[in-house]
C-alpha cells in the first residue's frame, strides 16, 4: 500500500513538473493593435505635431491599420510613423502587409509600393517637428511593379550603421534575398531582434537578411547627408552618440505616400524572467529581467 501510495506521488510529482514545462515553453505573443483604435500608438508626421493623425492618414477599418491618402490632394513632405509607445530590445515581431491602389499624387518614384516598420527607432516625441524618418533600423516593404525583381524585407539605415558579413555596411538600404510580391497580395513578414548584436528578417517564413553590430551613426541617410541636414531633433545628442550600440527602441509603422495595410500585428518578448522557480519564467527567453518575476506564496 505505501509502494502504491509513493507511485501515485512520484506520477503526480512528474505531471506538474510536465505541466510546467509545457508553460515555460509555450511562447505567449501579444497583440500590439487591438483591432478597433489607435490606443496604444503615437503619431508623428513631418511637419506635425506629435499626435496630430494629418489628414486621416492612419485609421483603423475592418481590423486593419490602413495608411490612407483619400483626404490628400497632393502628397509634399508628409512622411509619416506611428509608434508603439513601449520600447523593446530583444523580440520577435510579425504582421501581414499588403500595398493597396495608387500612390497619392507628388509621392516620390522611389516610393511607390514603398514602406516598411522602423525597429530600435526613436520615440515619436524626441523627433524634429519636421524631421522625416526616425534614427531607427527600417525592415523595407517593396510591392513589385510587374516589371522584373523587387525585394522586400530589406534594410535602410536612417542614422544607423550595422555590419553585413562581418564587414561594415556603407550602403544606406540594403537588399534582401526574398522573391517579389506584385499585386495587392497579403504577405507575411517577421524579424527577430536581439537587442545590439544580431537582427534577422524574414518573408513568408523564409530568413532574407542578417546583420549584426547596429550602431547610431554613419550619417543620416549616408556619410554625406548628417543630422542637421535631416532635420533631426536634438542634432548634437545624437552626434555624441556616434558609434554607440544601438540595443533597444520603438517599433514604428511607415507612410510614405502610397497606401499600404498592417494587420496581425504580433510580439514576442525575448527578455523577461529567467528564474526556473517562477510562475512567469519562459525557457525561450533571451535576456534576463528577474526584476518581472513572480512566485507562488
Amino acid at each position: 500500500m505505501a509502494r502504491k501510495i509513493f507511485l501515485l506521488f512520484l506520477i503526480s510529482l512528474l505531471s506538474l513538473s510536465t505541466k510546467a514545462q509545457k508553460r515555460a515553453d509555450k511562447e505567449e505573443w501579444q497583440s500590439l493593435f487591438n483591432g478597433k483604435d489607435l490606443t496604444g500608438w503615437d503619431i508623428k508626421i513631418a511637419g506635425h505635431k506629435v499626435n496630430d493623425n494629418y489628414k486621416n492618414t492612419f485609421i483603423v477599418e475592418d481590423n486593419m491599420i490602413r495608411v490612407n491618402y483619400k483626404e490628400y490632394d497632393k502628397f509634399t513632405t508628409e512622411y509619416g510613423h506611428m509608434y508603439y509607445n513601449k520600447p523593446f530590445s530583444h523580440y520577435k515581431i510579425r504582421l501581414q502587409y499588403r500595398f493597396t491602389g495608387n500612390q497619392v499624387p507628388g509621392g516620390a518614384s522611389w516610393n511607390v509600393r514603398n514602406s516598411g516598420i522602423m525597429l530600435h527607432s526613436q520615440s515619436a516625441a524626441s523627433l524634429g517637428i519636421d524631421q522625416d524618418f526616425p534614427i531607427s533600423l527600417e525592415m523595407q516593404y517593396l510591392g513589385g511593379l510587374n516589371a522584373g525583381e523587387r525585394t522586400t524585407g530589406n534594410l535602410c539605415t536612417p542614422g544607423t550603421i550595422v555590419d553585413i558579413d562581418g564587414k561594415l555596411a556603407e550602403a544606406h538600404c540594403i537588399n534582401s534575398s526574398s522573391k517579389t510580391y506584385n499585386g495587392d497580395q497579403w504577405v507575411n513578414a517577421e524579424a527577430i531582434v536581439l537587442g545590439d548584436s544580431i537582427v534577422y528578417h524574414l518573408i513568408e517564413g523564409d530568413t532574407v537578411l542578417v546583420f549584426t553590430n547596429p550602431k547610431i551613426g554613419g550619417g543620416y541617410v549616408g556619410k554625406t547627408h548628417t543630422f542637421k541636414q535631416g532635420k533631426v531633433g536634438n542634432e548634437d545628442e545624437w552626434i555624441k552618440k556616434d558609434n554607440t550600440p544601438l540595443g533597444s527602441g520603438y517599433i514604428a509603422l511607415q507612410a510614405e505616400s502610397h497606401p499600404i495595410d498592417f494587420r496581425n500585428i504580433e510580439l514576442l518578448n525575448l527578455k523577461g524572467c529567467m528564474d526556473p522557480k517562477a510562475t512567469n519564467y519562459k525557457s525561450y527567453y533571451k535576456v534576463a529581467d528577474n526584476s518581472t518575476c513572480t512566485f507562488n506564496k
